[in-house]
């Protein structure tokens, strides 16, 4: 009866001692709640778990990315040599040509008609020797028996030898008029495609005009031209100095990337630096020659270049999913150390190499870098390590592509069972 009277108080009473109990409660559960997060896991919880990588050293291959713009291997622009009408183009527009194939025909019947004129002289110098030839024969003969004066001889001699020289100079001027009229047939000068005309049949063309009638280029093997800045060429130098990279050999291979952001199939070898600087950009050049049967790579158009810098025998990766950076830019990655326990740790990184970093100091060989977990670990947390499954290897211990445990692949047999209908 007692405690009967006590439960039906008055109800003030009963909500004091409700408030009271809730309070209490509510403070067991904030405080309980706050050392779980100030040092770690609550007593009995099981301790986290996180994916590993531990690191390896191993030998890496530098290369660089340039941008780059292709240029034709030979350049030639056609011009007239001699002035006269066209009569007649000769090519296709974006053909090929061979060397000496005739592109345009001139009018040529001013130079036949020069030609023929310098024929004409060449044959009356000739006969105009070959008189003075006997001339200078006779009074040789009768100067002996002072038929003729010796003055008389002399002169005959004379005369002999500039009949001589007149023939000379006739021989020149066929050989200058043959010249002109070979000229008058413009012809390739060398091999490669022919792009547009800039002149018709019907035009009147000049001896060293500035106007090319067409430009012949020579496509197959082609030139890449890419510019990398002299800061990346002194850091790359000072590394091969140091002996922390291996120096790439001339003519090593480069990759070619198209506009598209696909990989041409034919690899370029790198040809040579150039030794000049750019002042208004601090770029250098570097020339890629490469392969281009099919004419893919066309005079003009961008691509980059994936240029092979030398080697770095000792080079660590860490996955770039490890690596977080703090307000001021530092990355940062966190460890596993011997004890279990997780510790942060600073890097120095250089570049990217897919999709992992190169790191230059910060980590050494055999450390632990934690890839998955982070947003469930603190530094000074003791934690449990799971190796990461090696890249192409799902979740399971399958390969892509392979068949999971207890089922069966594409096309195959069940356990037990006959073919799937996906293998008929």
């Amino acid at each position: 009866m007692h405690f009967l009277r006590t439960v039906s108080g008055p109800a003030s009473t009963l909500g004091i001692v409700a408030v009271t109990a809730s309070a209490i409660t509510a403070a067991g559960i904030v405080l309980l709640a706050g050392c779980g997060s100030a040092h770690g896991p609550m007593p009995g919880a099981p301790t986290p778990e996180v994916t590993v990588v531990t690191l390896r050293s191993q030998s890496v291959e530098l290369t660089r990315e340039l941008p780059g713009r292709v240029s034709a291997f030979l350049v030639a622009e056609v011009r007239p040599q001699v002035s006269g009408i066209v009569k007649a183009r000769l090519f296709t527009e974006g053909s090929s040509v061979k060397a000496g194939q005739p592109l345009y025909e001139l009018d040529d019947a001013i130079y036949r008609a020069q030609l023929n004129s310098a024929r004409a002289t060449l044959q009356k110098a000739q006969a105009t020797a070959a008189a003075a030839k006997l001339t200078a024969a006779r009074a040789a003969e009768m100067v002996k028996i002072d038929a003729v004066s010796a003055q008389d001889n002399d002169n005959a001699i004379a005369a002999q030898a500039q009949a001589q020289a007149d023939v000379a100079a006739a021989q020149a001027a066929v050989d200058s008029g043959t010249v002109n009229l070979a000229y008058a047939h413009i012809v390739a000068p060398i091999s490669g495609r022919i792009g547009k005309s800039s002149i018709t049949q019907g035009a009147l063309v000049t001896a060293q005009q500035t106007q090319a009638l067409a430009t012949v280029q020579q496509l197959d093997p082609i030139y890449v031209d890419v510019n990398q800045s002299s800061s990346e060429w002194l850091q790359l130098k000072q590394d091969i100095d140091a002996g922390r990279v291996q120096a790439g050999a001339s003519g090593a291979p480069t990759r070619i990337v198209l506009e598209n952001g696909s990989t041409y199939p034919i690899e370029g070898k790198l040809q040579f630096s150039d030794v000049t600087v750019d002042p208004t950009t601090g770029n250098f050049l570097l020339r890629v020659v490469v392969a281009n049967p099919k004419a893919l790579l066309m005079p003009g158009m961008y691509v980059r270049a994936v240029v092979g810098e030398g080697v770095r025998p000792q080079g660590l990766l860490v996955p770039q999913r490890a690596v977080t950076r703090d307000a001021k830019g530092t990355a940062t990655v966190m460890l596993v150390d011997a004890d279990g326990k997780v510790a942060p740790r600073e890097l120095r990184v250089t570049r990217t190499i897919d999709d992992q970093w190169l790191v230059d100091d910060g980590v050494a060989s055999g450390d632990r870098v934690i890839v998955e977990g982070l947003q469930k670990v603190q530094p000074g947390m003791s934690v449990k390590a799971v190796e990461a499954a090696p890249a192409g290897v799902a979740a399971g211990g399958t390969a892509a592509g392979g068949t999971a445990a207890g089922g069966t692949a594409a096309g195959g047999t069940a356990a037990g069972g006959a073919p799937s209908d996906a293998g008929r």
